[in-house]
């Protein structure tokens, strides 16, 4: 690998930073054509009463509640995800055609296959549950699913790991890919007081559908782990990757995932409430034109999640604000980990930036309102500023969080 370039600015040669211009446009247009565009598959399901004929087909299979759920959930989610297929056939072709993506259609089209099949197995549980839950307590059905709903999404949190990530991608030892690599995050793990040993550190194969690179902690307890991409290993160096570890060790450290955790339980009731409060508005407006019988029926669904959609769309905003602050925070703890573990960590961290940056075409200049609106991240330009001029120790003083 080269000497690493010193790096005083986020920088693109003239025709990468032509395409990462050109790409933020295009991602900021299909954000909200998406956004629109799933409203209008909703709409187009309850137009044409699809969730009334699932629903039909449901009864008539069985009188049992569980299986009605089994045979009407699937049918929706996969409805749903066929018809939502354009946008992101569309948004493949576009990562395929900027270099981000090297994956082929039928390995696309077989995660694609992959996704739904997990998207209608976890779906018809909260499916099964939530109208249980509107039976029982039909006034307030929206705090007790969201009660019930907390220690599953905590489950899958733990499980992912374990169970969905190994369906999409190919892990294996990193301590068998490179040993050097193994040791020097052992060390940053160690300094940072963390528990994750070289048993649950793993090489991740991207290559083969992404040119992007990562590395990541991810899972809780048991299941806690770091990940790195083949392509990380392949164009950053060591202390650039035990840095980008070291930034998400720090979410650990700083216990991002229970305060994010936290706030999404605190979203998610927010957005549920107002889905109650208007559902039944919605339903007396237009159900029997929908041929919906009332909230407490399978075909309501759609419904449901047109209301929720838009209430999680207009309160992102706020999410990604959240998270913006949480990645800083990171981003400082990562600098003041790797302190003293790398020379000119500061440095390091900016090449990090750096070569994350030119290979995902990140944006040199995003506008205010886009950063506002669609960046759960600080944006790149803005990260390698802090990472160049942040230095207590210059001044005789130490980290914030890691000492």
């Amino acid at each position: 690998m080269d000497t690493p370039q010193k790096i005083t600015a986020y920088t693109l040669p003239p025709d990468r930073y032509q395409k990462a211009r050109e790409l933020s446009r295009i991602y900021f247009r299909l954000t909200i054509i998406g956004f629109l565009y799933g409203l209008f598959v909703l709409w187009l399901i309850l137009r044409w009463r699809l969730a009334p004929k699932y629903r039909d087909w449901a009864e008539r299979s069985s009188a049992k509640r569980f299986l009605q759920a089994a045979v009407f959930s699937p049918l929706l989610i996969l409805t749903i995800g066929v018809l939502e297929l354009p946008t992101r056939i569309y948004l493949h072709s576009i990562s395929r055609e900027y270099g981000i993506s090297v994956q082929g259609w039928s390995s696309w089209s077989l995660d694609w296959a992959k996704g739904e099949l997990v998207a209608m197995i976890v779906g018809t549980i909260f499916i099964m549950i939530l109208y249980a839950v509107i039976r029982r307590s039909p006034s307030r059905w929206w705090f007790y699913f969201w009660l019930v709903s907390l220690p599953i999404g905590l489950f899958i949190f733990f499980v992912q790991p374990l169970i969905i990530d190994p369906l999409f991608h190919k892990f294996a030892p990193l301590v068998d890919k490179d040993p050097e690599l193994t040791a020097a995050l052992e060390q940053m793990v160690h300094r940072a007081g963390e528990d994750i040993p070289p048993e649950r550190m793993f090489w991740m194969g991207a290559a083969e559908k992404s040119t992007a690179l990562n590395a990541y902690v991810t899972g809780i307890g048991g299941s806690k782990r770091i990940v790195v991409w083949d392509t990380t290993i392949a164009k950053m160096t060591t202390p650039q990757i035990v840095f980008v570890a070291g930034h998400e060790t720090g979410h650990y450290v700083l216990y991002h995932i229970p305060k994010q955790l936290i706030f999404g339980a605190a979203i998610l009731l927010v957005v549920f409430y107002f889905g109650y409060r208007c559902i039944g508005w919605m339903l007396i407006r237009w159900g029997n034109e929908w041929g919906i019988r009332g909230i407490d029926d399978w075909a309501s669904l759609p419904a449901l999640l047109l209301l929720l959609t838009i209430f999680t769309f207009v309160l992102d905003p706020v999410t990604n604000a959240i998270s913006r602050h949480y990645e800083h925070q990171a981003d400082q703890y990562g600098l003041e980990v790797t302190h003293g573990l790398t020379p000119d960590s500061g440095q390091v961290a900016a090449q990090a930036f750096q070569a994350l940056g030119d290979v995902n075409l990140a944006d040199p200049e995003p506008s205010r309102l886009q950063v506002f609106l669609f960046y759960d991240h600080p944006s790149i330009p803005d990260r390698i500023r802090f990472c160049l001029s942040y230095d207590p120790w210059s001044k005789g003083g130490q980290g914030e969080f890691a000492h």
